[in-house]
Order: C-alpha cells, then sequence, then structure tokens
C-alpha cells in the first residue's frame, strides 16, 4: 500500500511538473515574437536563426562542461536523434521562414494553429496514442479559438499565395512529427541529451545557410554588422537561451510525461500569449473576438488535459527516480 500511495504521488508530481513546463514553454514562445519584431530591425531572418541558436549551443556547451557527467553523443545516438532535430528546430523554422516570404503572419497564424490536430492525427496512427472523443473535440475547439482570433482580425482570403500556403504547412506538419517522435525518444535518452543534439544541429544547419548566402552575395562583413546593436544582443540573447535551449528542453520534459497531442495544444496558448503581449507591449487594441477567442482557446486547452490523465512512461535505465533536470 505505501508503494502504491508513493508511485501515485510521483507521477502526480511528474503530472503537474509536466503542465508546468508545457505552460511556461508557451509563455515564452509567446514572447519570442516581440523579440523577433526588434531583431528583424536589424537584420534578416535567416541570420537572426543562426544567431539564436549559436547562442543556444554555446549555453548547452557551457552547462555541459559544468555538469558532473558531461554529454558524449556516439554515431548510433546521431542515427536516432537526428531525425527529430531535422524536423525541429531545422525544417520547423526554415519552411516557417519561407513561407512568411508568401504570406502573412495572420495566415500563417491560422495554418500553424492546426497544428495540434496534424500531431492528433500523427500520435493516432504513428505510435498508437489514444484519446477520447471529447479530447478530439477540445483540441478542434483550440484550433477554432486561434482560427477565429485571426479571420475576425480582418484577412484578404484572395492575397492567399499557393506557395506560402505549401511551406507553413510543411513547417506544421514538421513539428507535428517532432511532437511524435520526440514523445518516444524522451524514453529513452536523458532529456538534456535531446535538447544539446537538438540546438547543435540548429547551429550548424543555420549558420551554413546564413554564411553561404553571404559569401554567394559577396556581404560577409554585414553578418557581424547587428553585433554592434544593443537591442539585437538582448533579442538574441532571449531568442537563444530561452527560446530556442529551454524551450527545446521544456517540451522534450513536457513530451516525456504527457501525451504528444495534449502537448501540441500548448501551441494555441503560444499564439494567445503573443496576442497578449502585442496588446501591452505594442498598443494594439484589443477588440471583443479576442476575448472570445481566448476563452475559446483556454477551455479546448483544459479540455484536452482534463479529459485523460497521462499514463507513467516507462523509466530511461540510466535516471534515478526523481524529476528530469538539466
Amino acid at each position: 500500500m505505501k508503494g502504491m500511495i508513493k508511485v501515485e504521488t510521483s507521477t502526480t508530481t511528474s503530472n503537474q511538473n509536466a503542465y508546468l513546463a508545457a505552460t511556461t514553454y508557451a509563455l515564452i514562445i509567446g514572447f519570442s515574437f516581440l523579440l523577433i519584431k526588434v531583431s528583424l530591425t536589424v537584420t534578416n531572418a535567416i541570420d537572426i536563426l543562426a544567431y539564436r541558436f549559436t547562442v543556444a549551443f554555446l549555453f548547452a556547451l557551457c552547462v555541459n562542461l559544468y555538469k558532473k557527467d558531461r554529454q558524449k553523443i556516439t554515431l548510433k545516438d546521431v542515427r536516432k536523434i537526428l531525425p527529430i532535430a531535422i524536423f525541429y528546430p531545422t525544417c520547423f523554422f526554415l519552411f516557417q521562414v519561407i513561407g512568411l516570404i508568401y504570406i502573412s503572419t495572420s495566415e500563417a497564424g491560422i495554418l500553424q494553429a492546426t497544428i495540434p490536430i496534424f500531431t492528433l492525427i500523427l500520435a493516432t496512427f504513428i505510435i498508437n496514442e489514444k484519446s477520447s472523443l471529447l479530447g478530439k473535440i477540445s483540441i478542434f475547439l483550440s484550433v477554432a479559438g486561434v482560427m477565429y482570433i485571426f479571420i475576425m482580425s480582418g484577412i484578404n482570403v484572395k492575397s492567399y499565395n499557393v506557395t506560402g500556403i505549401i511551406f507553413i504547412l510543411l513547417s506544421t506538419l514538421s513539428i507535428a512529427f517532432y511532437n511524435v517522435f520526440a514523445r518516444s525518444l524522451t524514453r529513452k535518452y536523458p532529456l538534456f541529451t535531446l535538447t544539446y543534439f537538438m540546438t547543435c544541429t540548429g547551429c550548424i544547419i543555420f549558420n551554413t545557410i546564413a554564411i553561404g548566402n553571404h559569401l554567394i552575395n559577396g556581404s560577409l562583413s554585414s553578418f557581424f554588422l547587428p553585433l554592434v546593436s544593443g537591442k539585437f544582443i538582448f533579442s538574441i540573447i532571449y531568442l537563444g537561451i530561452l527560446s530556442s535551449f529551454l524551450t527545446s528542453f521544456l517540451s522534450n520534459y513536457a513530451l516525456n510525461n504527457m501525451e504528444a497531442s495534449r502537448m501540441s495544444v500548448f501551441n494555441n496558448i503560444a499564439i494567445l500569449v503573443t496576442i497578449i503581449v502585442g496588446i501591452i507591449f505594442l498598443n494594439e487594441t484589443i477588440y471583443y473576438y479576442h476575448i472570445i477567442g481566448a476563452i475559446v482557446i483556454i477551455a479546448g486547452v483544459f479540455g484536452t488535459n482534463y479529459t485523460r490523465k497521462p499514463r507513467p512512461r516507462p523509466q530511461h535505465p540510466n535516471e534515478k527516480n526523481t524529476p528530469s533536470r538539466i
């Protein structure tokens, strides 16, 4: 009896920590759009990605050097982890940046609000993840709340560009695949291992693209110009350490303790936070449909996470019986 109580208490603590991790993830992502807007006044999107993941990897490297058991990744590990690192951050951000060249942020926001739906479908067929009917309805409710806000904000449907739609949908599918595959890998690898490798992959690929682009255009010196801007350095530290490294760790932690479909609805909370941040810090106007949409989103997230209690995950053989830490 004591053993059962101890297991149930440990599971409850893990569940609570998972919700805290997912909520913190959403808050950080929500604020990141404000910092992205600031950094875009200094340089282009690809260079921002290169800098943010350079900062993220340098921070991960410092954490690794500080740790007693320093991270060692073998070729076998690379083959297993690389696919999720390609999906996120690489494909997700790269396709998103390209897509935003052709369509507006609002249009992209509507398409990316469907992440929970794609995640639910993929999780059902790939890892046989189950969800109740009420859970499915709640996911669609959350998506509908985001779409309602953007549509009521006034989107010119005629402006839709097929190329932009394709790339944003590819971006959406990328993070949906990440949610699904990371769910299983978090049971096999320590969370820091996954986060460390993901930031390293992003750093290598985005720097290769950014520097390669400057070399082709003969503008390599301009790649370093943003470093003289104080607001850019502040923005890139936030985007690198919090919005890249920490959010990767938090999402891996949450996926370690809750279903992929339940974690994915927190992306819509991030969109809601972005809207609130715009209203507070950018003096954007709040309308009645923002409030209605917010209520619908929150109801959907609550419904998704209330309808099903996560099952205890199999413990990684190298992990102790304590909550995962960096």
